[in-house]
């Protein structure tokens, strides 16, 4: 029999000095079984680092033709996809020709540098893709912000993120590749 996802609960505060964003976000989040908890946390540092109110979680790992994250028009165009993890240059490449903007969102330490190491000349000719990575030292100790009802505080200024539940704290420093 088939796993179910684990159902989270999250109140996401965002506090973004570099946008002059400030909003709570109540999510939902489905966990895929095979979705581990540092992936988790990572997708909910996407949606902070993005966060709008037309951003939307996706269905994510058991959807093959959808982001992890995204932001629609009101007319249901594709203004930003969010991918995390290490895509295949297809996916890259068809996501930048359906939507506005694309955010790839790396984390993994070694792995992830060879992946880019791999990708990157063939990602030159995309205007509208982004490649952000997180360290791994910092991604590994998100995983112990999570629990099943979370509250997070998401302070974000200067390009440094600053993730906080109860009295724990993590600081996260996102490195743009392209």
């Amino acid at each position: 029999m088939a796993q179910k996802s684990t159902i989270y609960k999250v109140e996401l505060s965002v506090s973004d000095m570099d946008r002059h964003y400030y909003e709570t976000h109540k999510l939902t989040v489905a966990r895929h079984p095979s979705e581990t908890d540092e992936r988790l946390m990572v997708r909910l540092v996407a949606f902070a680092l993005n966060a709008h109110e037309q951003l939307e979680l996706t269905k994510g790992l058991s959807t093959d033709d959808e982001p992890d994250i995204w932001q629609k028009s009101l007319s249901d165009e594709l203004e930003l996809w969010i991918a995390l993890g290490l895509p295949s240059e297809k996916v890259v490449r068809q996501s930048c020709g359906k939507a506005d903007q694309v955010i790839i969102y790396t984390y993994g330490g070694k792995t992830a540098e060879v992946w880019w190491d791999k990708v990157k000349n063939s990602t030159t000719r995309f205007d509208n893709l982004q490649v952000v990575n997180l360290p791994e030292t910092e991604t590994r100790a998100l995983e112990n912000l999570t629990s099943r009802t979370m509250k997070l505080q998401v302070n974000i200024q200067d390009g440094e993120v600053m993730i906080s539940a109860d009295d724990n704290v993590v600081y996260l420093t996102p490195v743009k590749w392209k």
